[in-house]
């Protein structure tokens, strides 16, 4: 086990298969040592993780769902590096996507949900730039997308 997978298991996260695309469009591109991995939606055990910021979810909730989105962006870097983590080097960027309404102003705070995770999971490899947006809905009526940039080796 990776020495990040190693950090991953005693917080309880076993990383899943990276997700299949939704549509017309590759999981990951990777050009030099750059690695762009595409939106992964907010899901869990039991299907997505819908709802709507301002509206019928909570900030925690949002925050939770963001964290999933996260442990998807990993799982997506690891099948980019055939299987093996530890050739990532660091998050480099995050755009985090929620579900919102016109009035809600705290995307920061769910996507929070992913960077506190990364931070934690990989310590200062895990430290981003990032930016979180509102979007008015998402596929699947998910409540939030984050996509990721990732330097690898």
């Amino acid at each position: 086990m990776s020495g990040f997978e190693s950090k991953l298991a005693e917080m309880g996260v076993t990383l899943p298969d990276a997700p299949a695309p939704a549509a017309n469009y590759v999981p990951y591109v990777q050009v030099g040592d750059t690695l762009y991995v595409s939106g992964q939606i907010s899901a869990g055990a039991d299907g997505f993780i819908t709802g709507k910021l301002g509206d019928d979810m909570s900030v925690e909730d949002g925050a939770a769902a963001a964290r999933t989105c996260a442990i998807s962006l990993l799982a997506q870097v690891k099948a980019a590096c055939g299987g093996d983590l530890d050739r990532l080097v660091r998050v480099v960027k995050l755009t985090g996507f929620v579900n919102s309404t016109a009035e809600f102003g705290d995307q920061p705070k769910v996507v929070n949900g992913a960077s506190d995770f990364l931070a934690e999971a990989l310590g200062d490899a895990g430290r981003h730039s990032r930016s979180a947006v509102s979007a008015a809905s998402l596929p699947f009526g998910v409540a939030v997308e984050i996509e990721g940039i990732f330097q690898i080796k």
